[in-house]
Order: C-alpha cells, then structure tokens, then sequence
C-alpha cells in the first residue's frame, strides 16, 4: 500500500506555539514501512524533509518547502520483565504524558519527574528532556533509529547517544537520525527523587508522608500547571532558554554581584544558572509585543497571545538574549530548534 502525501498542509494546528506555517508536502508515518516510502519519495524529487512530533519544540518562521514526515506510530509493550527492572518500549509516536501514566499504571517508577512535559516519545531522546531533578538518560535503555548515513535501522546505547544538558548526538547530527522507538529501564520499588523544595512542599501540603511514584507525578502536574502556560490555551514551547552553565569562578563572580542569583551546583564543578532568575530580572517577565509576549508567570516561557508569527517570538527572544548578557555578561542559548 502506498503511502498517503498530501500537498500544501498548514502545520499551525501541529506545533504547540499554534504559528502559522504551510508543508508543500506531507505524509503521517505510522510504521517503519511508511518511514521508507516517504524516505524514497524526498529522493526521488530532491526534497528536503522535517521530521515532526508533538511539535513541542519547534518555532517555524518560515512556510516549510520540504517534506514533513509527522511521526503518529503508537504502541507500548514490554520487553523485558525482570521482576524489580523492568524495560518497556514506546512507539516514537506515543504522546509523552499519557506514556508516562500509563507506565505508572504499571507499578513501575522512574519517569514520574517527567510527568506533563509536551511532545512524543520520539522526540524525548533527542532533547534529553529533563525536570525536577531526572532525565531522560536517567531512565534510558535505548533505541531504534533510522541512520540516513547508512542507510538502515541501526539500535543505539545510552553511550552512543552521548546524552548531555538537554543535548544529545541527535542534536549534534542534525537530518543523519530519525528515531522509530524508544525503551526505558524502569523500576518496581525505585527510590523516588524528591530533591526539588516544590515537590516535597505539595506532598507535605497533601499529608503524604510515604510517597508513591503516582503521589510524586500528581505533584509534578500541579506545580506544572501552576507555572506553566496549557498550549492548548495559551502557544508556547515550554522552556525556551536552556540554563546556562558556567565555571565556578563566574558563578562566584556573579553572586558576589548579585546575592539572590538562584544556581545549581554541579557534580562536574560547573554551576548551572536559573535563565527564568536571569530574564526576570533583565525585566522581561509580562512583557508583551504585540501578540509575542513572555509568560506572566514564568520568565523562561515565550508565548503566542494569538496571532503572533515565528519572526515575532523570534525576534523578541534575540531581544531578550541581548539584555541578559549586557546585564549579567551570560549567554541564553534557545532550546527548540527554529525552522
């Protein structure tokens, strides 16, 4: 059966900011097969392609004159069962939120830190996304990836990742990897990763003196929501400055300068900076142009109010770059990838 393209989509409805964006081409992936069909078809007519998920990381300022290959292949199943460790697979099409509940479901813990975050499985590994205090390579076990270099699937390691702060070989080799699925190493009675103030003060609040790894997921969603704009009413990417990281001699300068600078030590030596803090206090929290705006709530959140386009995010995000290192001589660097 030959695979389905569709010709000048509009990909507003596909990306979490809701900006306005057309495909020339368009194809949904469901399998390996679809993967190769769409694959030869780009060949065959000397297109580009982008590979899209949850659209939760991306910001498009531009129509896209390629094809786009939406990855929407679901299933979870376990591949192994080893009574406390477990490894379940998940499609890279499984939306992110419902897996990890559905792992919780399971009786298994590990990915409870995680919960809420937007965007696929599939798009996980690639951002190594993170929060409160776990991330994805915490969890990983590995994955399956088409190797457009090679030209074939190929199942990498954890290692073969080289997993960094939301980093990862995927992002340093940009159109080689496509990933198919994804498996994690979960656990039974894990010890949960109660390390963030927020998460153990909505558990005290609650009564809950012996957490479950569901008890932590439901305190992971509150704060979430009680920070974080909902896409589905307000666009945004999320986080959309990375913390910056930075020696120990300029974090040390820093709050000499500046005593209520929020940091986070690192095992390395290194000392991670709170980019919300840095925005804030540049003065960019509430800010609005037009309908580009940074989240009232929280600095780090670039927001649509409606009818913004990419340029405008964009352009307001090189603004607030400008500001931050003139003020605090610290470079933002922008976590989804633009397009």
């Amino acid at each position: 059966m030959s695979l389905p393209i569709q010709e000048s989509v509009p990909l507003q409805p596909l990306n979490t900011f809701g900006l306005p964006s057309s495909a020339r081409y368009f194809a949904s992936i469901t399998s390996d097969q679809d993967l190769g069909a769409g694959l030869q078809f780009a060949a065959e007519r000397n297109l580009g392609t982008l590979i899209l998920g949850g659209g939760s990381n991306l910001l498009l300022t531009r129509d896209v004159d390629a094809l786009v290959l939406h990855m929407v292949g679901r299933g979870v199943r376990v591949v192994s069962d080893e009574g406390e460790q477990v490894v379940i697979e998940a499609e890279a099409g499984e939306p992110w939120h419902p897996f990890v509940l559905n792992t919780l479901g399971r009786g298994l813990a590990g990915l409870e830190n995680l919960s809420l975050i937007p965007g696929t499985v599939g798009a996980s590994p690639i951002q190594n996304i993170g929060a409160y205090g776990v991330e994805l390579k915490d969890v990983f076990e590995g994955l399956d990836a088409w190797d457009r270099h090679e030209g074939r699937i190929r199942s990498l390691d954890a290692g073969d990742c080289a997993f960094g702060y939301r980093d990862s070989r995927f992002k340093r080799e940009p159109g080689r990897w496509i990933v198919l699925r994804v498996r994690f190493r979960l656990h039974r009675h894990a010890g949960l990763r109660l390390e963030y103030g927020a998460i153990r003060q909505w558990l005290k609040q609650g009564g809950i003196d012996s957490p479950t790894a569901l008890d932590v997921s439901r305190a992971v969603c509150a704060i979430r929501r009680e920070k974080l704009p909902d896409p589905a009413v307000l666009g945004n990417a999320g986080s959309f400055f990375k913390n910056p990281v930075v020696d120990s001699a300029v974090a040390a300068s820093l709050q000499a300068a500046h005593p209520d600078i929020v940091i986070y030590p690192q095992a390395d030596g290194s000392v991670k900076l709170a980019a919300g803090w840095l925005i804030e206090q540049a003065g960019w929290k509430g800010h609005r142009e037009g309908d580009a705006g940074v989240h009232a709530l929280q600095a780090l959140v670039l927001v649509n109010h409606g009818a913004a386009h990419g340029e405008d995010i964009l352009l307001l995000a090189r603004r607030i770059q400008a500001s931050v290192a003139e003020l605090f001589g610290v470079a933002l660097e922008i976590e989804p990838s633009v397009l």
